[in-house]
């Protein structure tokens, strides 16, 4: 069956690699991603990610698999998007220095008639950041294309005490909820890993 990941992200794409899943086709969703900014994080990013899906499942058969995401970064209910410039990525670190804030990621699955949605909430911890470290780290370019405008897996890695809950969840694919789903939909990932072993 043909697995098609709903999203541009380099970091999903090497997820769903880790995870086994080798030959998938990307496709860039075309929906706006802005739309409903007042609802709860957890029903924001569910419904995008439930749009993303939709939409590219026009361009697919109905019997692939279509896999589509949305993260986003809340403190105290308010959603962090991704920075629009360096002057709002300070002021978004700034905002998370010394506090405890959710990442939450919308996942979305299809394959024929079955839909499941669901969503994963991850909350992190940031130490107190001086203003020259805020800096420092903005000039690494990184914060600039992640909500909340850092990143976990790089050097944003140096800014948090803790996390709890799904690590990749805040890498922005729930590993683990979704070898759920795709097992469900007969797509097994560790039988995947294995396979691809064997014929080593």
């Amino acid at each position: 069956m043909e697995i098609i990941l709903a999203s541009q992200s380099p970091r999903r794409r090497e997820l769903l690699e880790r995870m086994g899943v080798k030959n998938f086709r990307v496709v860039t969703p075309d929906i706006d991603e802005h739309m409903e900014r007042e609802l709860p994080p957890e029903e924001l990013v569910r419904r995008i990610s439930a749009e993303k899906a939709r939409a590219v499942r026009e361009q697919a058969g109905m019997d692939a698999v279509v896999i589509a995401a949305d993260t986003v970064v809340a403190l105290d209910g308010a959603v962090l998007g991704k920075p629009a410039d360096e002057l709002e990525a300070f002021k978004m670190l700034s905002t998370l220095s010394g506090c405890r804030h959710q990442v939450y990621t919308g996942l979305t699955v299809l394959r024929g008639e079955e839909r499941h949605t669901v969503s994963e909430e991850t909350t992190v911890a940031f130490r107190e950041l001086s203003e020259e470290e805020i800096s420092c780290y903005i000039q690494t370019g990184e914060p600039m294309d992640k909500a909340g405008a850092y990143g976990i897996q790089g050097f944003g890695a140096l800014l948090i005490e803790g996390i709890q809950g799904d690590y990749y969840n805040v890498m922005g694919l729930p590993v683990c909820r979704l070898g759920g789903i795709l097992r469900q939909l007969g797509v097994d990932c560790l039988r995947l890993a294995a396979g691809e072993r064997d014929s080593d």
